[in-house]
């Protein structure tokens, strides 16, 4: 999963970076390592729950001032390697900001009980992808 990090003088999207982005995600596309993208909107219009031990969570609105640094979009690639999303990564026409390469955990990350616990009842639906 690659993360992106706008910097402090990024102005959000400009037609120019769009079609830019669009040429980057269609390149990912077509190399069949794209599975899911969006951007988000920024933590001005989100709002947070934070958890304490089995209370209620706390539900907060923003604009968090206090955030200095949130995720500002998000692909999630499928690669043979490490490596190979760091390529794509470092290939992305973001401008000023950062981006953050994740890997997905999967059940084989836990222990054999974890990942047992962790299976849903019944299959989710498809994840929404690029058009």
């Amino acid at each position: 999963m690659l993360f992106v990090y706008p910097g402090e003088s990024d102005q959000g999207p400009t037609l120019e970076r769009v079609q830019a982005m669009n040429k980057y995600n269609e390149e990912l596309s077509r190399a069949g390592a794209l599975l899911a993208l969006d951007g988000l909107l920024p933590p001005s219009q989100a709002t947070r729950l934070t958890f304490k031990g089995g209370e209620r969570p706390t539900v907060t609105d923003g604009p968090f001032t206090e955030a200095k640094e949130f995720v500002g979009g998000y692909w999630i690639i499928q690669a043979r390697s490490k490596e190979e999303a760091v390529e794509w990564a470092s290939r992305a026409p973001i401008g000023d900001g950062t981006i953050e390469v994740r890997q997905i955990g999967e059940g084989s990350d836990y222990s054999p009980e974890v990942a047992e616990a962790r299976k849903l009842s019944q299959v989710p639906p498809e994840q929404t992808v690029a058009e």
